[in-house]
């Protein structure tokens, strides 16, 4: 029987993303993972529920941190989504664009994978959106501001990720988000009758 050990959930998550970098994620079993860290399976099934979430398993916390930004911040909708992301990319991400690009190659490698980061995103974009309209921010507004600031942090972070990127994540989603006010900004008025 494995011994207690402090942070077996960092241990587990460790040996599950340098497996699968090994040996890919279909190739990879919760046995071996958990005996990669020196620890059990049902120590494995104790802290998550499948293999996935080993990868997946900072979803919480971004949303944590992407709500409280939201409801610290008095500035319009879309810039209150545009700041939350600033801080997930400041207190999540600084420092680890080694780490993220290995995760990364490991979720592009796999569609289950895919699906699951796909769902986490959903989660994300529900959390922001809540806590917009929990500052009184109508429905569609919500909804508006939630999906473009996601758009743009997808985008920020695939250029991140990208091989030869040295820019920061932070200066990417301001490049990104600048890029799609100039695309707002340009658009022809959809009803040139009107007004």
């Amino acid at each position: 029987m494995a011994r207690w050990q402090p942070d077996a959930r960092g241990r587990l998550a460790a040996a599950a993303m340098e497996l699968f970098r090994e040996r890919g994620f279909d190739n990879t079993t919760v046995t071996d993972i958990a005996a990669r860290a020196g620890l059990d399976k049902r120590t494995f099934y104790r802290l998550f529920g499948d293999k996935r979430e080993a990868l997946f398993d900072g979803g919480r916390l971004l949303e944590e941190v992407a709500v409280r930004a939201v409801t610290e911040t008095d500035a319009a909708p879309f810039e209150a989504v545009i700041t939350a992301f600033h801080r997930l990319a400041k207190e999540l991400f600084a420092d680890r664009l080694d780490l993220v690009r290995v995760r990364q190659s490991i979720i592009d490698s796999s569609p289950e994978l895919q699906e699951r980061e796909l769902h986490k995103m959903r989660s994300l974009s529900a959390a922001i959106a809540a806590a917009l309209r929990a500052k009184g921010t109508g429905e569609t507004t919500a909804t508006l501001a939630t999906e473009s600031g996601v758009t743009v942090f997808r985008l920020a972070f695939a250029r991140w990720v990208a091989p030869g990127s040295d820019t920061s994540l932070t200066d990417l989603i301001t490049e990104v988000a600048a890029e799609l006010r100039a695309v707002i900004s340009a658009a022809p008025d959809p009803d040139p009758d009107h007004g």
